[in-house]
């Protein structure tokens, strides 16, 4: 919930969340050195200035500084609180700095690479929610869910108050759910290797665990699907085969290639999955008429950004495009994209 509240006074914009996240979690704030100090800045910020506080030990996605303040003139502030005024953090400060440049001036995300940095895509977002929103009605009816989405995905949803409404012992619990599972498959055309090249993401136990994740209770849903999504009384799962991703965008112009192992285990923070190589014509002008191809460059997409494509079920032709579009930037390092209009999905 905390997660929640600092998207939505950060006004849904991801880039504030991409540049605060980027630090270890801080652990638990009880008992911590420090604690009542910022509890009373929080207090003093609103008793004097008029001006809201979080303090970012109440979330899991803020993670640099301890508090931002919103006094609603000018940009939030993110401050470090300190109990001795002479016992200063240079390397905090540092990247509390560059987290505010890395938003308001487009320079490096805070760490030790200087190459990666906030890309706005400049595109509208279009997602798949409706089809999310329509799972989760339909198994807490049925208990038991699932559905082919656009882009070579499956989706799940399996519902504890369902499944306790129709009753289902646990062999037609594990029946119905495998039936209606290959069935999504088979649809999404997914079904064939799945062993070997399928992943998934999830919903279960993923609260609090991942800051570049949307909380659930953004989510434009019901509050009881959002509630029962947060508790884990709802599971939904979002499946799809590498080879098929690869295919999609094959389809659409790119030579696109999924690197991942077949049969490895689950996904690692920062594994690459795919690489998308772009060649470059430029006329050669001592060649008359010729054309010569450079090396070109390739894109690595990595564990976060395809988790985003199947949890957020971003639309294919939305995917592609923003893919496109950072081919066309050249782009050095690692860029992290956002799009233009994303507090518009969430608020």
């Amino acid at each position: 919930m905390g997660d929640a509240l600092a998207w939505r006074v950060f006004g849904f914009h991801r880039p504030f969340i991409l540049a605060l996240c980027r630090n270890d979690s801080p652990g638990l704030m009880y008992g911590k050195a420090g604690l009542q100090a910022e509890c009373e800045h929080v207090e003093r910020a609103f008793k004097e200035d008029g001006a809201f506080a979080l303090l970012h030990d109440l979330t899991n996605c803020l993670r640099i500084g301890d508090i931002t303040v919103w006094d609603g003139v000018h940009p939030p502030r993110t401050e470090e609180i300190k109990t001795n005024p002479n016992n200063t953090k240079s390397a905090q400060l540092r990247r509390i700095n560059q987290a505010r440049a890395a938003v308001l001036e487009g320079g490096p995300l805070p760490g030790d690479n200087a190459s990666e940095l906030l890309y706005d895509l400049n595109l509208p977002l279009r997602t798949h929610l409706d089809v999310l929103r329509e799972a989760l009605e339909r198994a807490a009816n049925e208990g038991i869910y699932a559905t082919e989405v656009p882009g070579s995905r499956a989706l799940f949803v399996i519902d504890q108050y369902g499944c306790s409404q129709q009753e289902l012992s646990s062999k037609q619990f594990n029946e119905r759910l495998q039936q209606t599972v290959d069935i999504a498959l088979q649809r999404a055309g997914i079904a064939v290797g799945r062993e070997d090249h399928n992943i998934n993401a999830t919903s279960l136990d993923s609260t609090a665990r991942d800051p570049l994740r949307v909380p659930w209770a953004n989510y434009p849903l019901h509050p009881v699907a959002c509630a029962r999504l947060i508790g884990d009384y709802t599971v939904a799962t979002v499946e799809t085969s590498g080879p098929a991703l690869a295919r999609l965008l094959q389809v659409a112009g790119l030579d696109a290639r999924w690197v991942r192992p077949p049969g490895k285990a689950d996904l690692q923070q920062g594994e690459v999955v795919m690489e998308i190589h772009q060649q470059e014509q430029l006329r050669a002008v001592a060649l008359p008429g010729g054309l010569m191809m450079t090396p070109g460059w390739t894109l690595q997409m990595r564990r976060s950004e395809l988790e985003r494509y199947l949890i957020e079920l971003l639309r294919p032709g939305s995917w592609v495009a923003g893919i496109k579009h950072v081919l066309a930037a050249r782009q050095a390092g690692r860029p992290w994209p956002h799009y233009r209009n994303e507090h518009e999905i969430w608020v």
